[in-house]
């Protein structure tokens, strides 16, 4: 009796801080008073104290009494002494291990595993003995021979896809986040004319949670699908401390490839040439900081969510034929900076890029954004507002171009290209 209860005393004691005894309402501080409230109404219902199996309780038979009564334990009260108690005096004492600091090994190669076995699938027409068993490797191997390009070059990306991340969490949508992953990175690879090969991720999260790492690596494997490339390997970091509760984060790295010749530029673009607009599939994942900023305390509706977790338009598929047939000078991915800043990143210094703001097409998720205070200037540095990708065609182009479109996609006009000292040249409003 009296060594409970000094053990009853120092438990109390050593709650540190004080707040954590309060948020527990522990108000007894003897084992007199434990006992006390059992032999309450309250407490008998539970257990009685003054029963056989409080001899247990107090005897030398600890263990059997926990076995016996823990699992009708009610009070929050008693059931953490219980297990304090069962702690300090029975259990063994566990040597230091990396599941134990927070890293589940088991549960990674489960991932793995999982991963090389939906790939494989998925992606069983394109795979060979080479890359067959890339995954869980400490490699990847891709056979390019059988492209039999002259001057093959390699073209690589990498990028994530920000704060879109939260949006994610916030809406627990996981199924989608990474087609934006594999879209960040092959869009900006065939502003340069290459076709995607192969995609590698990274996946870093403070605990493995296997049902929601899976919906992530099927929205990759289908960003891959829609891309016409394959993944071929990537990294799983648990990093418990470094990323806290259900927090994440996600990279991706894509290698493509085009022949010399075929290789798209800023030096092919020339004076009167066409600057194209291809309609964007709403944020993409950009903006999403001051996107999160705008609707912190606000409530909005279901519209609205489908709007923000839409996942990225891929455009692979349309723009590699457009290189196939030579049918475009220029090109540029309109990401984070908006068009003021990424189209100019796509002309040579020495001509000036002419937009008109008029022309862009602005979908109904911006129109709303521009609603909650945000200044016209700070919309298009920040969104693309409604334009994903731009062309820089010359002129007599635009039909061919426009019959590998779908009517949703289809490219319209915005600009040209002339000579002047400015860099860029905004031309009226945009229509919100």
């Amino acid at each position: 009796m009296k060594k409970l209860s000094l053990l009853y005393k120092n438990f109390i004691f050593n709650l540190k801080p004080k707040k954590n005894l309060d948020k527990l309402n522990i108000n007894f501080k003897t084992i007199d008073d434990l006992f006390n409230y059992f032999g309450t109404d309250k407490g008998s219902k539970v257990i009685n104290p003054y029963s056989k199996s409080s001899k247990e309780f107090l005897g030398h038979d600890f263990g059997k009494f926990y076995e016996k009564y823990l699992h009708i334990f009610k009070d929050k009260k008693i059931n953490f002494f219980i297990d304090y108690l069962n702690t300090i005096l029975f259990m063994k004492k566990t040597k230091n291990s990396y599941k134990k600091s927070g890293v589940n090994i088991e549960s990674a190669n489960k991932f793995t595993k999982f991963i090389g076995k939906y790939s494989q699938h998925v992606f069983k027409k394109k795979l060979n003995k080479l890359n067959k068993n890339n995954i869980g490797k400490f490699a990847s191997v891709f056979d390019i021979g059988k492209f039999k390009l002259n001057n093959p070059l390699l073209v690589a990306s990498t990028d994530g896809v920000g704060t879109k991340l939260e949006i994610a969490n916030k809406f627990n949508k996981f199924d989608t986040i990474g087609i934006d992953l594999v879209a960040m990175c092959v869009n900006d690879l065939i502003v340069q004319g290459a076709k995607p090969l192969f995609f590698l991720d990274y996946m870093a999260i403070g605990k493995i949670d296997l049902s929601k790492m899976k919906k992530i690596i099927k929205g990759i494997i289908d960003g891959c699908k829609i891309s016409d490339c394959i993944l071929v390997g990537g990294e799983t970091a648990e990093m418990p401390g470094t990323y806290t509760k259900n927090k994440f984060d996600l990279a991706g790295f894509t290698v493509g490839l085009v022949s010399k010749k075929k290789l798209i530029s800023e030096k092919k673009v020339k004076k009167n040439y066409i600057i194209l607009a291809i309609p964007s599939s709403g944020l993409h994942s950009n903006g999403f900081s001051l996107v999160r900023s705008v609707i912190k305390n606000i409530k909005i509706d279901n519209k609205i969510k489908n709007e923000l977790i839409k996942p990225t338009k891929i455009y692979t598929n349309e723009v590699l034929k457009l290189v196939k047939k030579d049918l475009i000078a220029s090109a540029a991915n309109i990401t984070g900076g908006g068009i003021i800043e990424n189209i100019i990143r796509s002309v040579p210094k020495n001509l000036t890029t002419n937009i008109d703001l008029s022309k862009i097409k602005v979908p109904y998720i911006f129109k709303w954004l521009k609603k909650k205070n945000i200044s016209d200037n700070e919309m298009l540095r920040t969104f693309n507002c409604g334009v994903g990708f731009c062309l820089i065609v010359k002129k007599k182009n635009i039909n061919k171009i426009k019959s590998h479109f779908n009517k949703n996609f289809m490219p319209y006009e915005i600009g040209y290209i002339s000579n002047s000292t400015k860099r860029l040249n905004l031309i009226n409003k945009v229509k919100w």
